[in-house]
């Protein structure tokens, strides 16, 4: 009876190289005989554990490189690291010339009869081109504006001369609330000559100390400005003092310069003791010039009757216009109006890195060839080449939101890498 039961007992412990579980929880492995042993020390066993553990690690790490060879292989895009391929908030100024067609500087004037009598006694558009001549369009309007009304013609409507209704719009755009009169080096004045770019032009402003503004002394005009207008041969060049003035005013118009004689080149003329013609919004790109300096230095004897029409601001157009027909003797080229405007452009960079295996493949149909998709050239079997011509920017929806084209087709292979940087501006 105990020598079947012995027999029954040893049938049912395990074989070689199976594990069973003894007393205490402790696990062994089965002897090369059916006769039981002690169960293998605890770190044996451990470090059979951690061999099994580390060997399934190793083909789960081959398994994830062979997919992503695969993967690379056919990719068809690549997701951004956002912390090494993503650049962003880069901010720098740029400048440019204001004027159309590249122009650098102005010294053709036109001014356009489409206008109506009616538009032409409150303001002039002045053109780079003849208004008739495809291309032409409007670089600047002038103004003029008097507190006082004087020097237009109300036509009857009390206090609504052209002239007051200009002075009145430039005071509550430009002058801070408590302001009733533009005061130009510490003196107010009521007679006031606008020169407004035009606002397309400045982008978000005009370049301080990249402006010259020339005009040429009026010899003789007639009452009315739009008539007979004789320039005559002295030219005035106009800057701003931004070079010199440290810290610009600033107020709810944004930042003030002083308009004061002098030339880009040169800079201000007597910088010690300037002569003051105005002042300059640049964040607004208007000029204000002051009427009474232009009356005293170049002549323009301003109409300021009472209900006449002077139309005075035709005076300030042929001093400009007029001062293109003259050559300035320190460049030997014709006068003209300078300008620039400066642009604060924020920009992304996105670093575009393909690396050997990737890309290498295309999905355009003159890639392949036949029903099952073999290769057109053999060659492609093992050095396949591709010519990269364009960078597309998706969302996380997989949704295109930019293209940027390369100058060249760059060719890609497993043996070339690429670097591309794509700069998104806004």
């Amino acid at each position: 009876m105990d020598t079947k039961m012995n027999i029954q007992h040893l049938k049912k412990l395990p074989r070689v190289g199976q594990l069973f579980r003894g007393p205490g929880g402790v696990i062994g492995a089965a002897a090369a005989s059916d006769t039981p042993r002690i169960p293998a020390p605890q770190a044996n066993i451990s470090q059979q554990v951690e061999q099994l553990a580390q060997q399934r690690a190793e083909e789960i790490i081959r398994e994830q490189q062979q997919a992503q060879i695969l993967a690379r292989n056919g990719r068809t895009f690549t997701k951004f690291d956002a912390v090494n391929d993503i650049i962003d908030n880069q901010t720098e100024v740029v400048t440019a010339g204001v004027w159309s067609d590249g122009i650098a500087s102005l010294t053709a004037h036109f001014t356009s009869s489409a206008q109506t009598t009616s538009q032409r006694r409150y303001y002039v558009d002045v053109y780079q081109k003849d208004p008739a001549v495809t291309g032409s369009a409007v670089q600047y309007s002038i103004a003029y504006g008097n507190a006082t009304g004087l020097g237009s013609d109300s036509q009857g409507q009390l206090n609504d001369s052209p002239s007051r209704a200009v002075y009145s719009q430039y005071k509550q755009l430009l002058l801070e609330s408590a302001d009733t009169r533009f005061t130009f080096d510490g003196v107010d004045s009521n007679s006031i000559y606008v020169v407004n770019f035009k606002r397309s032009r400045i982008k978000e402003k005009i370049d301080p100390g990249n402006f010259e503004l020339p005009l040429v002394d009026i010899s003789a005009r007639d009452t009315n400005a739009t008539g007979s207008v004789t320039v005559g041969t002295t030219v005035y060049t106009l800057i701003d003092d931004s070079e010199n003035s440290g810290a610009p005013t600033v107020g709810s118009s944004g930042r003030v310069y002083n308009v004061v004689s002098g030339s880009i080149n040169d800079g201000i003329y007597n910088p010690s003791a300037p002569v003051y013609y105005g002042l300059v919004y640049p964040d607004y790109g208007t000029i204000i010039l002051n009427g009474d300096t232009l009356d005293n230095n170049l002549g323009f004897t301003t109409n300021t009757g009472s209900s006449s029409e002077g139309n005075n601001h035709f005076g300030l157009y042929h001093s400009i216009s007029g001062s293109g027909t003259l050559t300035n003797p320190a460049t030997s080229d014709p006068y003209g109006f300078q300008a620039r405007n400066a642009e604060t452009i924020t920009s992304t960079h996105y670093f575009v890195r393909v690396k050997n295996a990737e890309y290498n493949f295309s999905n355009n149909p003159s890639f392949t060839t036949g029903s099952v998709g073999e290769f057109r050239q053999s060659t492609f079997i093992g050095d396949p080449k591709t010519y990269i011509t364009t960078v597309g920017l998706y969302n996380d929806s997989r949704e295109l939101l930019a293209v940027a084209k390369l100058s060249r087709p760059l060719l890609k292979s497993f043996s070339r890498e690429a670097l591309i940087r794509v700069k998104l501006d806004f």
